[in-house]
This record gives C-alpha cells, structure tokens and sequence, in this order.
C-alpha cells in the first residue's frame, strides 16, 4: 500500500510558526491523523486523537502510512497549533488541482463566500469572530481554497488577496451582493475570468437603473427568458430569468470593467397555504443566455452546501478550541476530507450519503482508502 503514502508528500515541507524537538512525532503525520480522522466524521482534536490513539487505528496508520507514534494530546493539539495556516493553505490549493479537469477551471463557476464560526465571538484570544471566505468550484462541489479573517467587515478585500492567489482563468465568477465591487470585477476580468455579480442595497443607483428597466413591463417583454419549474413536497417552485445585452443607457456603465449583460431572476414559492415572490438582479461581463444565467446564479449557493456540511457533520459553530491556528486548520483539514468524499461521489455515482460514507469510515478505517483521488495513487 505504499501508493498511499505519498498523497501526503506536500505536507513534508509545511510551513510551521517556530521549531518543535519532537523527536518521534512530526507535523505531517499529526496533520494526516487530523484529516483520516475528519473522514469518520470526528468533530474535535480530541475526538481524533482518541481514535488515533485505539490499537486497531494504531495498527492501520502504521501498516499503511508507517505513522510508527500516535503523540500525546496536549502534543498532538501542539503540533497543530504551530502549523502555519497560509503554508496549509498552499499545499490545500496543490492537492485539490489533483481533482481538477485538464482544462482547470475553464467554463466552470467558481463561488466566494465567506463562513463566521459563531463559537469564537466571544473567546478571549479573538478580537472578533473567526470568519473564513472560501473559493467553490460549484459543478464539481469542491472547495479550492480558502483564506481567514477576523470579522465579515474584512471580507471585501479577503475575497480580493484570496482570488489573486489562483488561477482563475476562463471560469465565471460568481459572488453575492456584498461582493458586488468595481475593484472586484476589474480583477476578475484582469485575471482572464468572467464574472456574475448579485446587485442589492449596497450599489444603489445600479440597481435602481436595472430594477427600473426590468420592472417596466413592455422592456421586460424584449428580454431573452428561461424557465425552471420544481416540486419538492407540497412547495413548487417557479424560477424565471431575463436578460438583455443593450445596456447603453446604464448608469456609470464604464466603471464596471467589461460589462456587458444584466439580468434579473424572479423567483416564487407557491404552498398551499402560501406564496412570495422574490426579485434578484445581476450584472455579467459575459452575454449569458437566461438559461445560463439560472444555472449559474445558482451555483452561486453551492459554497453554503459546503458550509452546511462543516456545520452539521463537524459542529464548526460550536468548535471551542481557542487557539486561532488550530481552528483555521481544522477548518482546512476537514475540508480535504468532504473535498475527496465529494470526488468519491461525483466520479462513482454513488447515492449513499455523506453521513453513511464517513460512518463506514469510523466502522473499518480501510474505507477511508477508497475516497483518494485516483490520480494520486500512482
């Protein structure tokens, strides 16, 4: 099984906050245990290093990656505690280009968005809540990379240095309202992207130019529309799309690098006892079909799937762990576990979900060698 040894190659060189005189412990190994316990859905360092610590656990990581030692807890969450999150973050981004197509990111939606993790808003050692803003490669559910902050005010220009840091090129970039930025959008198209911008309160003349055009009835009918119609349960929902390419008359039109397209989604929920009906507007640097306009503004809420998962399966939210290193690399590495599951499940069709996959994992540890990328086995 020696094949599996070197999908941790990248970890060798990491990157740590200062020395450490472990002599039989290291801290790839302590971050190999993090993430083969993430994928048995553990939720603490605690939790991992108890079922690091079990003979039959101990018996799997030495017979298939020569891990000889299973450190102490205060010496594992130690060797976690120094490893720099930008030095874990660069072999996070090496490691996910493995799940990538030939062509990287071209024509696929890439989401940012940004996640607070509640339990630290008050914690002693944080000035504000942790919040760390991810990057999604919506159609494949896989989180590219990600970069902390303390507190959502800090998530413009957060967006801006993480989106700098890829590759990015020939992919649409898709954002919410808070995002909507002129500086945003000149670095998206200078990076050779497109992007797809949610425009609300915050850019207001903008949006009362295209909530003007579209909400007058005869314009509206000049529009290219497309439809979507589903039914969950007793909800049926209608989304209906419209956009328009001549844009002359839009208001500070050329401070908006190349931008091309606006749009607009109305949105109704129908229940039998019930019904909204909701507007979002949208401005594009790419002429996009109504129909493509539905799909990707709703990749846009691919990356909150992600967020879901870190919540339900992991109870990030409630993650008391105090030292900052150590929670935005567990956020990390818990990522890499959900990233390869997701791989799993998209390349093998499997319906079983994600909750079922991390338990078989927890049940016998060899499941977890099915959830490498095959590519990396080499």
């Amino acid at each position: 099984m020696e094949e599996y040894i070197k999908i941790f190659d990248c970890f060798e060189k990491i990157e740590t906050t200062r020395e450490y005189s472990g002599y039989f412990y290291s801290v790839s190994e302590a971050i190999l245990i993090a993430i083969l316990g993430s994928f048995c859905k553990l939720q603490t360092a605690f939790e991992i290093w108890k079922w690091a610590s079990s003979e039959r656990v101990k018996i799997f990581l030495k017979q298939v990656f020569k891990v000889r030692y299973v450190p102490s807890y205060p010496w594992f969450l130690e060797l976690l505690s120094i490893i720099k999150p930008e030095s874990m973050n660069e072999c996070f981004v090496k490691w996910v280009k493995q799940f990538l197509p030939e062509s990287m990111l071209k024509n696929l939606t890439v989401s940012f968005d940004g996640k607070t993790i509640r339990s630290t808003k008050n914690m002693k050692n944080y000035e504000s809540a942790l919040h760390i803003v991810s990057a999604q490669i919506c159609e494949l559910g896989i989180t590219l990379a990600q970069r902390a902050v303390e507190g959502k005010t800090n998530e413009i220009p957060t967006v801006q240095a993480l989106m700098g840091l890829l590759d990015i090129k020939g992919a649409i970039v898709v954002a919410d309202a808070l995002n909507c930025q002129k500086e945003t959008a000149n670095q998206i198209v200078s990076q050779g992207a497109d992007y797809l911008l949610s425009v609300k309160d915050n850019q207001k003349n903008l949006k009362k130019d295209i909530e003007d055009y579209i909400q007058d009835k005869k314009l509206r009918k000049l529009m290219r529309t497309a439809k979507t119609k589903d039914f969950k349960s007793d909800r049926t929902e209608v989304r209906k799309a419209f956009v328009t390419y001549k844009i002359d008359w839009l208001y500070d039109r050329s401070k908006w690098k190349n931008v091309c397209c606006i749009g607009a989604i109305n949105t109704q929920f129908k229940t039998k006892s019930h019904v909204s009906n909701e507007w979002h507007y949208y401005i594009s640097s790419k002429n996009l079909t109504a129909k493509e306009l539905l799909k990707h503004a709703r990749s846009e809420w691919a990356v909150e799937s992600m967020h879901w998962l870190l919540d339900v399966h992991y109870r990030e939210d409630f993650c008391r762990i105090a030292n900052k290193n150590v929670q935005k690399n567990l956020n990390m590495m818990r990522k890499f576990a959900i990233n390869c599951i997701r791989n799993f499940k998209n390349s093998t069709g499997s319906k079983k979900s994600f909750s079922d996959l991390m338990f078989d994992c927890l049940l016998d540890c060899n499941n977890i060698l099915n959830f490498f990328p095959k590519r990396l086995q080499t």
